[in-house]
C-alpha cells in the first residue's frame, strides 16, 4: 500500500513538473486554437496536431521499445565478453533503469521526426500529378517536386538516428566499463584485450558497430540511389540539367556507388566475422576510389570529346532546358505576335483614343506617397505605407487610380502617449485613404485628391461606409475592443472623434481567457483593467502578414499587400505563389536557387474584421490543389470571390518580372541559336531621377491591337543585349476572362524603333529640354525624371515621361513641372500633357470646331463655313507635324555630318513651308 502511494505521489510530482515545464507552449496551444477557431479556421490548426500525433504516438512506442530492446542487448553483449562479474545492483534493476534512457530517446525521436516530417509526409501522400515527366528518368514532376524531398529528408533521419546509436553504443559502453573494468583474466580467450582504451572499446562493441554499419551502408546505397535525380540540376554543362557527360558518365558512377555502398555493407559483415576493424576501412576506400574514378573519367569526356564538338553533343539538353524552363515559369503559353508598327498617328487617332489618353501615368508613385506623407497624414502617428495603382469605375469612366491606406503607427505616438492604454484600448487602428488619378496634377504640381481628409471627403462616385483599419502592415500590436474605454478614430481641428468597435474580430476575455491572454501578452493590467469586460475581445496578430504566414506558411505571399474598396468596406488583396527549386531541367531565376513559381493564391484580408479568405487562382498547379487535399477547408474556388473584388485582381508585378526576365533569353526556340546567345534581349533601360536603371514594369490602361476597349495591363520594354533600340513589349492582361494571358509583340526587324534609352538620350540633347533641365538644377532645386512610359496607341508608340521639380532645402514635395512627349522623331516638353500633344499633332480639331462655330453663329453659311475652315485647320495641322519631323530629320543629318540628306531634308522642309503657306492663306481669305 505504501509502495503504491509512493509510485502516485511520484506520478503526480512528474506530471506537475512536466506540465509546468511545458506550461508556456500549452498556453500558446490554446490561445492560438481559439484565434484559429475565430477565423474559422480550426481544422487547419489540427490538422497539423493530428498528424503529428499520428506519427509520433506509434514513432515514441515503437522507438521505445527498441531502444529498450537495444541497451539490453548492449547490456548482454557486455557481459558476455567478461568470464565473470558481480555487479552491486541486481540485473533485474539494471533493467528497470534502462527503461528511462529509451524512454528518452523514443521521445526525442518521435517528436524531432514528427516536428520536421509531418508536412512532408502529407505532401508525399496527397501529391497531385503534373502529368508531365522529365526525359531522362521518365518520372511524374510531381515526384521531384513533392515526394523526392520527403525521401531524401527520411534518409537524413535514419542517419541522424544511426549517429544517436552509435553515441548511445560508445557512452553506454564507457559507463559499463568505468563500473565493471575487466581484467585480462576476466576476459574471454577469443578476445584480444588491447591496453588502448578506444581498441577494446572497439573489440567490444564490434558486433553492435557492424550492425549498425552494414545499415549505414544500405542507408548510404539508397543516398546514392536518390542522389542519381540531382543530375536533372546539373550545372555541368552548357545549360541547366542533366549534361552529355551527366547521362553517359556520372550516372554510371553514382551506379558504380550504390553498388559500392552493397559491397561495403557485405565487407563489414566480413570484418565482424573476422574480428578485425580495420577490414571496416576498405569499404570507405572503395567508396571514395569509385567517386574519385569517375570525376577523372567525367573531366575527361568533357575535355576530350564534348568540348570539341560542343553544340552537337548538347543539342538534346539544350532542348530540354528550353521546354522545361518556359514550363517551370509559366511563359510556354506566351502568345507571339508582330506589332504592326508605322508613325501614321494623327490628331484624328489621339481623339479616337480619349480613354487612354486620360490614363496616362503622369505622376509617380514614390513622389505621390511623399505627398500623401505631407498633405494628408495629419499626425505624426499616421503613415501611408505604399501607394498602389489599381483601376476603378468612376463617375462612368474606366480609371487608372493611385490608391494608399492610412494607417496608424504606434511607435509614432509622443513619448507621454506610449501607455498600455492608448495601446491597447486608445489607439487601435488607422483611418481610410488617400486616392488619386494618375494623370492629373493641381495647379501645384501636387496629385489631385478624389478622397481625401477626416472624416473621409469623396469627390467621385466612390464611396468608403466603413474607413477605419484594423489590420494592416503597421498594425503590430495586440488591441482589446468593447471595453469602457472609447477608442480614437481620426482628429478634429480641437478636439478628437471617437468611436466603438462594431466588426467580429477578436477572443472573447470572458472566464478563464482573461488569465490566459494576461499570461500569454506578458501583463498584469490586462487583468486588473477596469475597462475590461465580460464583453470585451483580444485582438492579436493584426499585421496581415503575420497573420497569413500563421495561418498557410508554406505559401510564399507578396512583399506588395494592395488595399482595394468594395461596397464601401477596405479589403487587403494579397498574392499568394507556390514555389520550388526542384523542377528538372529549369534554370534557377529566383532566390534560393528556386526554378518553379505560380501565382496559385489570392489572398483577400478584411481590413475592418480581419477575416482572411483564400481563393485558388491557378488550377492548373498541381502543388496548390496538393495544399488543397490537405487543408479542404482553407482554399475556395476563384468563383467564390465576390465580384467587386475579383474586379481588382492584378497580374502580380512580382511574377511578371521574373517571366519577363526569363523571357528575355528563353524566348529564343532554336536550340542553336540559343546556344549561340544570337538574339539574347534584355529589359530596356531609362533614366529615373538622374540615374540609370532597368526599367520598372507598370500597371497601366492600354487598348491592345485588336481589341474594341482599354483594359487595365502590365507591361515592360525589351531591347536587343548590347543595342538600345525597342525589340518587343511583354504585355500581361488583368481584366476578365483575359486575366493572366501574357502577349509579346515584336517590333519589326527592318526598322528602328526608339527604345527608352535612346528616347532619354535624345531628350539629353534636345538643346531646349536640356537647358531647361540645367536651369531648373540650379539655385536650390532639383530636377526628378520620371518613369518613361511606352504607351501604344493604334500602331505606333507614344512616349511619355513627366518631370518633377524639388527644392533641395527645407520639406518642399516634388511637383510636377513638365511633360515630355515623343513621337516618331519629335521630341516636346510642356507644361500639360494636353499641350504636349497639341505641340506634336495639333490642337483637338472639335475645340477649332467649336470656336469657329461660335464666331459664325447666326450666320445662315456658318455650318459650311466651319466644315470648310475645319478640313482646312486639319491639313494645316498635318503640315505642321511634317515640317517638325523634317526639320528634326534635318538637325540629325546635320549632327552626324551627313550633307546629303541635310541639303534633301531643307529641300522637302520648303516645299512643306509652301504648302502650309497656300493653305493658310485660304483660311484667311
Amino acid at each position: 500500500m505504501k509502495n503504491r502511494k509512493k509510485v502516485i505521489i511520484g506520478l503526480g510530482i512528474f506530471i506537475f513538473i512536466f506540465l509546468f515545464g511545458f506550461l508556456s507552449e500549452i498556453l500558446s496551444f490554446i490561445t492560438d486554437y481559439q484565434w484559429f477557431q475565430e477565423l474559422g479556421y480550426e481544422s487547419v490548426f489540427l490538422t497539423k496536431l493530428k498528424t503529428q500525433l499520428q506519427i509520433g504516438i506509434p514513432l515514441f512506442i515503437v522507438g521505445t521499445i527498441l531502444y529498450y530492446l537495444y541497451l539490453i542487448g548492449l547490456k548482454k553483449e557486455y557481459y558476455k565478453q567478461i568470464k565473470s562479474y558481480h555487479m552491486d545492483i541486481s540485473e533485474k534493476r539494471v533493467n528497470q533503469i534502462l527503461i528511462l534512457p529509451a524512454f528518452v530517446f523514443g521521445l526525442m525521436t518521435s517528436t524531432s521526426v514528427a516536428g520536421s516530417l509531418w508536412f512532408d509526409i502529407l505532401l508525399y501522400a496527397n501529391a497531385k500529378p503534373f502529368n508531365l515527366t522529365d526525359p531522362l528518368f521518365n518520372n511524374d514532376i510531381t515526384y521531384y517536386l513533392l515526394e523526392l524531398p520527403f525521401l531524401k529528408q527520411l534518409l537524413n533521419t535514419v542517419t541522424s538516428i544511426l549517429f544517436l546509436m552509435v553515441i548511445i553504443t560508445v557512452i553506454f559502453y564507457v559507463i559499463m566499463f568505468l563500473i565493471r573494468r575487466p581484467t585480462l583474466y576476466e576476459v574471454k580467450a577469443d578476445l584480444q584485450w588491447n591496453s588502448n582504451f578506444f581498441v577494446s572499446l572497439l573489440q567490444i562493441a564490434l558486433k553492435q558497430f557492424a550492425a549498425l554499419g552494414v545499415i549505414f551502408f544500405l542507408v548510404l546505397a539508397a543516398r546514392y540511389y536518390l542522389g542519381v535525380y540531382d543530375l536533372l540540376y546539373s550545372t555541368r554543362g552548357v545549360v541547366y540539367g542533366a549534361s552529355y557527360t551527366d547521362t553517359h558518365v556520372t550516372l554510371w558512377v553514382y551506379r558504380a556507388q550504390i553498388l559500392a555502398s552493397l559491397l561495403s555493407a557485405t565487407g563489414v559483415v566480413y570484418a565482424y566475422v573476422k574480428r578485425n576493424p580495420k577490414l571496416l576501412l576498405i569499404a570507405p576506400i572503395s567508396i571514395i576510389a569509385v567517386g574519385i574514378l569517375g570525376n577523372v573519367i567525367s573531366l575527361g569526356v568533357q575535355n576530350f570529346i564534348v568540348s570539341p564538338n560542343e553544340i552537337a553533343r548538347e543539342l538534346p539538353y539544350i532542348e530540354h532546358n528550353l521546354s522545361y524552363t518556359r514550363r517551370a515559369y509559366g511563359i510556354g503559353e506566351i502568345q507571339e505576335t508582330d506589332f504592326p508598327y508605322d508613325t501614321e498617328l494623327t490628331r484624328e487617332d489621339i481623339e479616337n483614343n480619349q480613354e487612354i489618353i486620360d490614363n496616362i501615368r503622369i505622376n509617380d508613385y514614390r513622389p505621390a506617397l511623399e505627398v500623401y506623407n505631407q498633405i494628408q497624414a495629419f499626425r505624426p502617428y499616421y503613415r501611408f505605407v505604399d501607394v498602389d495603382i489599381d483601376r476603378y469605375w468612376v463617375n462612368g469612366e474606366y480609371r487608372q487610380v493611385f490608391i494608399a491606406p492610412r494607417e496608424l503607427d504606434q511607435r509614432e505616438l509622443s513619448d507621454n502617449a506610449q501607455t498600455w492604454i492608448n495601446q491597447t484600448l486608445k489607439y487601435t487602428h488607422g483611418y481610410g485613404v488617400a486616392l488619386s488619378p494618375v494623370n492629373e496634377v493641381t495647379s501645384g504640381g501636387q496629385p489631385v485628391l478624389w478622397m481625401r481628409n477626416f472624416p473621409l471627403v469623396s469627390s467621385v462616385d466612390i464611396e468608403v461606409t466603413r474607413p477605419e483599419i484594423y489590420f494592416g502592415e503597421l498594425t503590430d500590436q495586440y488591441i482589446i475592443v468593447n471595453t469602457k474605454e472609447k477608442e480614437f478614430d481620426y482628429p478634429l481641428d480641437n478636439d478628437n472623434a471617437e468611436t466603438l468597435y462594431e466588426g467580429t474580430a477578436g477572443v472573447p476575455l470572458k472566464g478563464v481567457n482573461r488569465l490566459l491572454y494576461s499570461w500569454r501578452q506578458g501583463t498584469l493590467k490586462m487583468l486588473l483593467s477596469g475597462n475590461i469586460t465580460s464583453e470585451s475581445r483580444i485582438v492579436f496578430d493584426r499585421n496581415i502578414v503575420t497573420r497569413m504566414n500563421k495561418i498557410a506558411p508554406f505559401i510564399t505571399y507578396d512583399e506588395d499587400p494592395y488595399i482595394v474598396i468594395n461596397e464601401g468596406k477596405l479589403y487587403w488583396m494579397i498574392d499568394g505563389y507556390t514555389i520550388s527549386g526542384n523542377f528538372p531541367y529549369a534554370e534557377p531565376y529566383m532566390a534560393g536557387n528556386n526554378n518553379y513559381i505560380r501565382n496559385s493564391v489570392k489572398v483577400v484580408i478584411d481590413a475592418y474584421n480581419g477575416t482572411v479568405d483564400y481563393y485558388i487562382s491557378d488550377e492548373e498547379d498541381p502543388i496548390i490543389l496538393t495544399y488543397q487535399a490537405i487543408f479542404p477547408d482553407l482554399f475556395k474556388p476563384l468563383d467564390d470571390m465576390p465580384e467587386g473584388l475579383k474586379a481588382h485582381i492584378r497580374y502580380p508585378q512580382v511574377l511578371f518580372d521574373i517571366q519577363s526576365e526569363v523571357y528575355a533569353t528563353y524566348h529564343m526556340n532554336n536550340p542553336r541559336v540559343f546556344y549561340n546567345k544570337e538574339d539574347l534581349w534584355r529589359i530596356a533601360r531609362e533614366k529615373y531621377d538622374q540615374n540609370e536603371q532597368t526599367i520598372e514594369s507598370q500597371y497601366m490602361m492600354m487598348k491592345l491591337p485588336g481589341e474594341e476597349s482599354e483594359e487595365f495591363v502590365i507591361s515592360v520594354p525589351y531591347t536587343p543585349i548590347r543595342l538600345d533600340n525597342m525589340r518587343a513589349l511583354l504585355v500581361a492582361r488583368n481584366d476578365g476572362e483575359q486575366y493572366g494571358e501574357l502577349i509579346a509583340y515584336r517590333m519589326p526587324k527592318d526598322q528602328n524603333v526608339y527604345g527608352p534609352k535612346q528616347i532619354e538620350d535624345r531628350i539629353d540633347q534636345n538643346t531646349t529640354i536640356s537647358q531647361n533641365l540645367s536651369l531648373w538644377g540650379e539655385g536650390g532645386s532639383s530636377v526628378i525624371r520620371g518613369n518613361l512610359l511606352v504607351v501604344p496607341i493604334e500602331n505606333s508608340l507614344l512616349y511619355v515621361e513627366p518631370l518633377y521639380i524639388r527644392a533641395t532645402s527645407g520639406t518642399s514635395l516634388p511637383e510636377v513641372k513638365m511633360v515630355i512627349v515623343s513621337f516618331g522623331d519629335q521630341i516636346v516638353m510642356e507644361p500639360t500633357l494636353e499641350e504636349a500633344l497639341n505641340r506634336i499633332f495639333g490642337a483637338r480639331v472639335e475645340e477649332i470646331r467649336e470656336e469657329i462655330q461660335e464666331e459664325v453663329e447666326g450666320d445662315t453659311d456658318g455650318e459650311t463655313i466651319t466644315e470648310e475652315i475645319t478640313e482646312g485647320l486639319g491639313e494645316a495641322s498635318q503640315l505642321i507635324r511634317r515640317a517638325s519631323e523634317v526639320f528634326d530629320r534635318a538637325q540629325e543629318a546635320s549632327r552626324q555630318g551627313n550633307w546629303s540628306a541635310y541639303g534633301d531634308a531643307l529641300e522637302e522642309l520648303e516645299q512643306v513651308l509652301r504648302q502650309l503657306q497656300e493653305t493658310t492663306q485660304v483660311l484667311e481669305n
